[in-house]
């Protein structure tokens, strides 16, 4: 933790404003933006739970309420760091014809029965 010029506490890591589309991030003296389409996970988080973030050591920050670790060079260079949310992909891939794993499951179990 740092001192201001009135001896208050603040952070090394802080959000100072959120959007739709994201929240913007101080890290010491450096502006970055965390965008909702490359971190996904922050997406439906309260308010509260992304301004929860700390900073661990200079290059790793953590959000202890949603539990994510992220390197601060992902947010700086989203392209190098191609995350992709299982969630998302699940959600985005189409359905197919295929019966569900669960019916395989109880007509063996039937068999068994029989």
């Amino acid at each position: 933790m740092k001192s201001d010029a009135l001896g208050r506490s603040t952070s090394p890591a802080e959000v100072t404003n959120v959007s739709p589309h994201g929240f913007w991030l101080i890290i010491d003296d450096q502006e970055l933006f965390v965008a909702f389409q490359q971190f996904p996970w922050f997406r439906d988080a309260s308010i509260r739970a992304i301004t929860n973030v700390q900073l661990p050591s200079p290059h790793h920050l953590y959000w202890p309420d949603l539990d994510i670790d992220l390197a601060v060079e992902s947010i700086e260079h989203p392209e190098k760091y191609p995350l992709v949310s299982q969630a998302e992909a699940r959600k985005a891939r189409p359905s197919t014809s295929r019966a569900p794993r669960t019916s395989k499951i109880r007509r063996a179990s039937r068999a068994t029965r029989n």
